[in-house]
């Protein structure tokens, strides 16, 4: 799965890279190490290259009390692309609300007997680069009436170069390539198209490291 990842660079290189609007001032730092069960707030580019920050683990807009919202978000750091469509929780933000999770390199666990080995993956050639993901935005009908915007990030079948580093679950992120990235996030695709972007990332673009985690 996904639940660490690293954005070590700067407000203005995400915009320059992503071409994007920043009316809304985010203000953010470099990051080593984003860990979800924190459930923090982090860069997401919307539609129109719009960067927001929004929390990690999507709260579906049917969700009720903030209870059931903080319960809801610990299942849903990650969404299994092969199901996306099916499941309630995502099923709606998949057709309508597809994002793009930028980041800089990703860590996973490899296991060895008693031990776990955690290495930082990237890509070759982009020091920038981007997760798929879906977002939702949720109030709270109950109580402040807050509006909180949260996503989540796509996973698919590992590679043959993450199946040997996640040996456990054999999972990756589904990465976009810089390619098909406005593509993902126009609206207007069907089913098909979206499934034809949610495959496992070449892995003779990816580099992984053994590393320490910070």
């Amino acid at each position: 799965m996904c639940f660490h990842y690293a954005l070590g660079v700067e407000v203005k290189a995400l915009a320059k890279r992503y071409q994007a609007n920043l009316e809304n001032h985010i203000d953010f730092l470099p990051i080593s190490h984003s860990n979800a069960f924190n459930y923090g707030k982090m860069p997401v580019v919307k539609e129109n290259n719009v960067i927001e920050l929004l929390n990690w683990g999507l709260i579906p807009n049917w969700v009720k009390g903030i209870e059931n919202a903080k319960k809801m978000r610990t299942q849903t750091l990650n969404s299994k692309s092969e199901t996306v469509f099916e499941k309630p929780s995502f099923k709606y933000s998949i057709i309508n609300k597809r994002c793009l999770i930028p980041t800089t390199g990703f860590f996973e666990w490899q296991h060895e007997e008693t031990k776990k080995i955690p290495h930082f993956i990237r890509l070759k050639n982009s020091e920038i680069f981007s997760f798929a993901g879906i977002w939702s935005a949720w109030v709270d009908k109950e109580e402040t009436g807050e509006i909180i915007e949260t996503f989540s990030i796509l996973t698919t079948e590992a590679n043959e170069m993450m199946a040997k580093i996640h040996n456990t679950k054999k999972r990756m992120p589904v990465i976009i390539d810089i390619s098909n990235e406005l593509d993902w996030l126009n609206p207007k695709l069907n089913k098909t198209q979206i499934t034809e972007l949610m495959q496992p990332f070449p892995l003779e673009e990816m580099v992984a490291e053994v590393c320490e985690i910070i």
